[in-house]
């Protein structure tokens, strides 16, 4: 890994002072089912539905996502502190052994948390490489709310409450 520029360790630093919903972005399909916590997820358009998820081109999960052509976008609710640090890799529970947990249901043939603030799901209709990153744009086809429920954000390196 290159080391970074004293530049590139600005930006990150003030990167790291943007509040930012925490969310889980899951795939199921022929190439596999996992999850990986992002907070680089934001609306586009609304015709047709559409978000983007940024996600490292490095990471073992990407191509996964892209090859199964369908995902769900779970905006964490304020209790999911732990399952944002699950798929992170913060814990060593194994990918399989989180599916297995009663906290799931289907969506639009995804995977999404049943108790997620908002859960968005759909066809990946896009994908673009920049930089160190994929940006995969995500055309909604479901959508689950809950009204009840603070939000879960990351700001300063930490995990926050927002509308409790």
């Amino acid at each position: 890994m290159n080391e970074l520029t004293p530049f590139q360790r600005e930006f990150r630093q003030a990167m790291s002072s943007r509040t930012s919903a925490v969310n889980i972005i899951t795939t199921a399909g022929d190439h596999g089912r996992l999850g990986l916590t992002v907070t680089a997820a934001c609306s586009v358009t609304d015709e047709p539905p559409t978000v983007l998820v940024c996600v490292n081109r490095k990471s073992a999960t990407r191509d996964i996502f892209v090859k199964n052509g369908r995902m769900g976008l779970n905006i964490l609710a304020g209790e999911q502190e732990e399952l944002a640090r699950h798929f992170s890799g913060q814990t060593n529970v194994p990918m399989a052994e989180r599916f297995e947990w009663d906290l799931w249901e289907d969506l639009s043939g995804v995977p999404v948390l049943r108790d997620a603030r908002v859960a968005l799901a759909g066809r990946v209709a896009n994908s673009v490489e920049q930089g160190t990153h994929t940006v995969l744009f995500l055309e909604v086809e479901g959508i689950r709310m809950r009204d009840d429920a603070a939000g879960l954000v990351y700001d300063r390196r930490n995990f926050h409450l927002v509308g409790a």
